[in-house]
C-alpha cells in the first residue's frame, strides 16, 4: 500500500504560483503564445528548478501521465488539460461516492390481509406505521419489529365492508388522517388513552377521496395543510389555521370529550368552522389524483394523473381564501406519481411512457430534464433531499437511483423483489435513516443503505455492468448504466478512452468482442446491438428489439451469426453476410421456440453445439448450424435424451423431473432462473463421453450446477452462497477455476480442476475445494471475466458499487480501476514471483500473486475540458482564494486546444 505521502501527487501540491512557473516554460521569448514542447529530461530539469520543490522522479511522473500516448513530448496545452482533468475526475468521484450501499433486502413479518396503502414514520417516538385496505394498522419499532396491530373502526361502515384507501401523519398535532371509500376522513389520536382513538370525522365528500398529503409550516406550526385528491380528478385542501389548539371546533359543552365530532363537508365548505377554511379546484377532468401534495414553499397543490392532457397540475394558493391560479403541464400517457425537492425547486414525475422528468414548476412547456432508462411505466419516484439523487421505481420492479445535477443513472437494482403478478406497489424513503420500504401488495420490503466506512473509489460514474478484456490492445473494457464504455490500461489500470452515451440515455446491459477484437458489441435497454470499432464510429445498429426498447442480456458473436438474448422465448440471430448496410434486422431463427420463459443466458462450444438457459430454470441444447433443438438438461436422475420434434414447443409436452438432491422440502424446489452458463472448456469433450461434467450453470438462491450435455443430466450441485439471492461465475480458460459472485459483492474461487470429471452413479452433493473467499465489491457484482497478461491469469469483476476490480486468480485483489494510485503489472512483479517461490517453494503454484509495485498516475479523460476549468476555479476558490488568477492562467492554455479527440466520442 502506498504512504499517505505517496498518495499525495505532485501535481496536487502545486500552487497557483507553481503553475504559472510552469507556463512560464513553455511560453516563447516575447509571450506571445504558446507553442513549445518539451521532451521528457528537458522537462524534468527544468520545471524541478523552476518549481523548487519535489523530486526529480515526481517531474518524470508527471511527464508519463501527461504523455499517454508516448509521444515523447509535452506542451503547456496537454499539461493544462491533464491537470484539470484530474481535479475533475476527483469531483466526480466524491460525487459518485455518495450513492447508496443497500444492506441484503428483508422481508418484513406478514400482517396486513390486503395491500398496504400507505406507510409513516413517527418522528417523536422512531416507530413506523403501515395502513393497508382491510383496514389493518401495523406498528413497528425503530428497527422494524412488529410490535402490534390494530384493527382500524369507522361506525358509518360494516367491518367486512371497510375499505382504506389512503393514510397520512399528522406530525404537529400527533395525529393520522386515514380516508375510506365512503367518502369520509378520520383522525385518530395517537397519544389517547385509547390508542388510536376517532377524535374527528369528515363525512359527505363529494367523492372517494384517495390521496393523501399534510403539510405544516415549519416556523408557525399552527399553520397547516390537509391535501385530498379524489377519483373525480378534483384537488381540495383543508386548511388550518390554529392546528396546535384544535383542528375543528367541537359543537358544545355539553358534548363527551371522548365522543366522535362528526363535521359534513358542506360545514367546512360554508365556513361554520373558524379553525379552519377550504379550497378546491378540478383539473384533471374525470381521471383520478394518484398523487396530491401541497408544495409549502410555492403555496401551491401539485397534483398528477393518467390523463395525457393536465398530467401535471399547480393550483396557487394566491390568497387564503380566494380562487387558485392553475397551471397544466401536459405529458404522453400520463403520470403516476409525483415528488418535490425545495432546495432544487424541482418536481419529478413518475411516467406512464416508462420516462422520470424534472419540471421548473415556473416552466410548462417542457421538462427541465427527462431520465430515461425504465423500459415499462415508471410508479414511484422520491427524492433524497441531502444527496440530491432521485429513487425511482418501475412496474417490471426496477429500481433506479438518479443524479439529479447530471441526470445520470447510478444506480439500477432489479431482481432481488418479490416475483409477484400484478400488485399495487408503494415506495417510502426515511432520509434521516436511510432505509427504503417497499410494498408489493401485503407485502413489505426493507432495503437499509450500509454507513459510509470511508471513501470507496468509483471507475465509473453509475453502475458497472460489463467488463472485458481485449488481448490484442492489452485493455480492460468496461461499460455503465448511463451508456458509457471506457478503455483501460491493463498494465496500469490507468484510464485511456472514455466513449459517453454510447446508447444515448438507455442503459448498457452486456458487450461483447469479435473473434478479432477489433469490433466491439454493446447491447442497450433501447434494443439496440450496436457495433463499434475503437476509434469510437458505429458500423452497424442491430434491431434486436424489432423497434422495442427490450433489455438484452446476452450477446453471442459466432463465426457466420451474431446471437442475441435475454427478453423473449426465441433466439434472436442476425446472418453476417447481412451485414451490408447500418441498420440490420434479425433474420429467422429455424429452430422455433421451445423455452417456455424469456432466455436470459447462453454458452457456445465449437463446432456447432449451443446451450440456452430460461427464467424458469430450463436448459435447452442446440444444434447452431441447423438451429434445431436437441435435448433439455434434466434435473431429474435417469440419465436420458429428451428428443425434440422441429415443429413442436417443448415446454407443453414435457415435465421437469426434481432433483433427488434438492435442499428444498419434498425433495422439490421452485423454478430458478439460469443466470450463466459456462462449457468448461479445458476439458475439450473428454469429460461428457464418459459421463463427467462438461457445462457449468448457476442462478437463484446461490446454486451451482454441474451439467453432463451428452447424457442430458445433473451430476453435481452445491450452494456457492447461503442466504444470497440470485449468483453469477465464469470459469477460466483452462478449467480449473470457478469463481462465483453474488449480490452482496463476495467472490469465491473454487478449485474444480478434478470436480465431477468422472462418472458416478448418483448426483454428488459434495462442495469443491474453496481456495478464496473475499468481499471485493460493497454491492452486487455485476459481470466477472478471467483474463491472461503477460502469462499471468486475472479476474475482473464489474459492481454496481461503480467500481471495477483487478485480482489475481485465484489469490488477493490488486486495486481498483480509476484509483489514484496505479499499479504495475511487469517484469518486477515476476521477479517478485520467482523469488517467492525460490524463498517458499511448497506454497508456489502457477498463479500464486506476485507483489505489485504501484507507480503514480492520474487518470486523463474527460469530453469537455471547459467544465473542468469550472470545477478547477472552484476548487481553487475554496482553497485558497485564487480562482482568478488560476482560472486565467489555464484557461489561456485552453485556448490553444482541447484535449478530446475524434476517438473520445462514440
Amino acid at each position: 500500500m502506498a504512504t499517505a505521502k505517496e498518495a499525495e501527487l505532485l501535481e496536487c501540491r502545486l500552487s497557483v504560483e507553481d503553475l504559472k512557473k510552469l507556463q512560464r516554460l513553455f511560453l516563447q521569448t516575447d509571450g506571445s503564445s504558446v507553442a513549445l514542447s518539451m521532451r521528457r529530461a528537458e522537462f524534468i530539469e527544468q520545471a524541478w528548478a523552476a518549481v523548487g520543490h519535489g523530486s526529480r522522479e515526481e517531474y518524470g511522473d508527471l511527464f508519463d501521465s501527461v504523455d499517454v500516448s508516448r509521444e515523447g513530448w509535452v506542451d503547456w496545452e496537454h499539461l493544462a488539460s491533464f491537470l484539470l482533468l484530474g481535479l475533475f475526475e476527483k469531483e466526480e468521484h466524491a460525487r459518485t461516492a455518495a450513492v447508496p450501499r443497500w444492506r441484503p433486502a428483508r422481508t418484513l413479518p406478514a400482517t396486513h390481509g390486503g395491500p398496504v396503502q400507505s406507510v409513516a414514520h413517527l418522528g417523536t417516538s422512531g416507530r413506523y406505521l403501515s395502513a393497508s385496505k382491510e383496514g389493518t394498522l401495523a406498528v413497528w419499532s425503530e428497527d422494524l419489529t412488529l410490535l402490534k396491530t390494530h384493527r382500524l373502526a369507522n361506525d358509518s361502515v360494516m367491518p367486512k365492508d371497510l375499505w382504506v384507501t389512503g393514510m397520512v401523519l399528522l406530525a404537529n398535532v400527533n395525529k393520522i388522517a386515514v380516508s375510506f371509500t365512503c367518502k369520509e376522513v378520520c383522525f385518530y389520536d395517537l397519544l389517547s388513552k385509547q390508542e388510536f382513538s376517532c377524535q374527528y370525522k369528515v363525512h359527505s365528500l363529494c367523492n372517494t377521496p384517495i390521496s393523501l398529503h399534510y403539510w405544516h409550516h415549519p416556523q408557525r406550526p399552527e399553520q397547516a395543510v390537509l391535501s385530498i385528491g379524489d377519483v373525480a380528478g378534483q384537488v381540495s385542501g383543508l386548511c388550518f389555521r390554529s392546528a396546535l389548539i384544535s383542528l375543528f371546533e367541537r359543537p358544545s359543552m355539553s358534548v363527551e370529550h371522548d365522543s366522535v365530532v362528526s363535521i359534513s363537508w358542506a360545514e367546512l365548505q360554508q365556513g361554520r368552522h373558524r379553525c379552519c377554511y377550504t379550497v378546491t379546484h378540478t383539473a384533471h377532468g374525470a381521471h383520478w389524483v394518484r398523487t396530491v401534495r401541497f408544495l409549502g414553499p410555492l403555496e401551491a397543490f401539485a397534483s398528477c394523473s393518467s390523463a395525457s392532457q393536465s398530467s401535471l397540475v399547480l393550483a396557487w394558493k394566491e390568497v387564503s381564501t380566494g380562487p387558485l391560479r392553475v397551471t397544466s403541464f401536459h405529458t404522453e400517457k400520463g403520470l403516476a406519481d409525483l415528488d418535490y425537492h425545495p432546495g432544487l425547486n424541482l418536481i419529478a414525475t413518475a411516467g406512464l411512457n416508462n420516462q422520470v422528468c424534472l419540471w421548473n414548476p415556473y416552466v410548462v412547456s417542457k421538462p427541465v430534464g427527462v431520465l430515461r432508462g425504465h423500459v415499462t411505466s415508471v410508479v414511484a419516484v422520491q427524492f433524497m433531499l441531502a444527496k440530491k439523487q432521485l429513487i425511482s421505481f418501475s412496474k417490471d420492479k426496477v429500481l433506479r437511483v438518479w443524479d439529479v445535477a447530471s441526470q445520470l443513472c447510478l444506480q439500477r437494482l432489479a431482481g432481488i423483489f418479490p416475483k409477484t403478478p400484478e400488485c399495487k406497489m408503494l415506495v417510502f424513503f426515511h432520509e434521516e435513516r436511510s432505509r427504503l420500504l417497499l410494498s408489493f401488495n401485503s407485502v413489505v420490503l426493507l432495503l437499509q443503505a450500509q454507513e459510509d466506512t470511508g471513501r470507496r473509489v468509483a471507475s465509473h460514474d453509475s453502475s458497472v455492468t460489463c467488463v472485458l478484456y481485449n488481448s490484442l490492445f492489452r485493455q480492460v473494457i468496461s461499460s455503465d448504466s448511463s451508456s458509457g464504455v471506457t478503455c483501460w490500461l491493463m498494465d496500469t489500470g490507468q484510464k485511456v478512452k472514455h466513449f459517453p452515451r454510447c446508447h444515448g440515455d438507455a442503459e448498457i446491459t452486456t458487450m461483447a468482442l469479435d473473434e478479432t477484437q477489433t469490433r466491439l458489441f454493446t447491447a442497450g435497454t433501447d434494443g439496440a446491438v450496436k457495433v463499434w470499432d475503437f476509434n469510437g464510429h458505429c458500423h452497424h445498429r442491430l434491431n434486436a428489439g424489432r423497434g422495442v426498447a427490450v433489455e438484452i442480456s446476452q450477446i453471442l458473436v459466432l463465426r457466420r451469426t451474431v446471437l442475441v438474448f435475454g427478453w423473449e422465448r426465441m433466439v434472436t440471430v442476425f446472418r453476417l453476410n447481412m451485414f451490408s448496410k447500418y441498420f440490420v434486422e434479425p433474420s429467422e431463427w429455424k429452430g422455433a421456440v421451445h423455452h417456455c420463459n424469456d432466455i436470459l443466458c447462453a454458452a457456445f462450444r465449437p463446432p456447432q453445439t449451443l446451450v440456452t438457459g430460461g427464467s424458469d430454470g430450463e436448459i435447452i441444447a442446440w444444434n447452431n448450424s441447423t438451429e434445431n433443438a436437441l435435448r433439455k438438461l434434466s434435473l431429474g436422475k435417469q440419465q436420458h435424451l429428451l428428443k425434440f420434434s422441429s415443429d413442436s414447443a417443448f415446454c407443453k409436452t414435457s415435465a421437469v423431473q426434481p432433483s433427488t438432491n434438492s435442499s428444498a422440502p419434498g425433495g422439490e424446489e421452485d423454478p430458478e432462473s439460469v443466470t450463466r452458463l459456462v462449457f468448461l472448456e479445458g476439458r475439450k469433450g473428454a469429460a461428457a463421453s464418459v459421463g463427467g461434467a462438461d457445462l457449468v450453470s448457476c442462478g437463484g438462491s446461490g446454486m451451482v450446477r454441474f451439467w453432463n450435455t451428452a447424457n442430458s443430466c445433473v451430476v453435481g450441485e452445491f450452494v456457492a452462497h447461503k442466504d444470497s439471492g440470485s449468483i453469477i461465475l465464469t470459469v477460466d480458460s483452462r478449467g480449473r477455476y470457478l469463481v462465483t459472485a453474488d449480490m452482496d459483492g463476495w467472490l469465491k474461487v473454487w478449485d474444480i480442476q478434478e470436480y465431477c470429471i468422472h462418472p458416478a452413479e448418483s448426483v454428488t452433493n459434495q462442495m469443491p475445494m474453496l481456495l478464496s473467499s473475499l468481499r471485493a465489491h460493497i454491492d452486487c457484482v455485476t459481470h466477472l471475466e478471467t483474463c491472461v497478461h503477460g502469462e499471468q491469469l486475472f479476474l475482473l469483476s464489474a459492481s454496481a458499487d461503480s467500481s471495477l476490480v483487478i485480482s489475481y486468480l485465484p489469490g488477493p485483489t490488486i486495486g481498483i480501476f480509476g484509483q489514484e494510485v496505479h499499479w504495475r503489472l511487469g517484469e518486477v512483479g515476476r521477479a517478485t514471483l520467482k523469488e517467492e517461490r525460490e524463498a517458499n517453494p511448497e506454497s508456489s503454484q502457477e498463479t500464486t500473486a506476485p507483489a505489485v509495485v504501484r507507480e503514480t498516475a492520474p487518470e486523463q479523460v474527460h469530453p469537455d475540458p471547459d467544465s473542468a476549468v469550472a470545477a478547477v476555479c472552484s476548487e481553487a476558490e475554496e482553497n485558497d482564494g485564487q480562482a482568478d488568477m488560476l482560472g486565467g492562467a489555464l484557461r489561456r492554455g485552453m485556448a490553444y486546444g482541447r484535449v478530446t479527440s475524434d476517438s473520445t466520442y462514440m
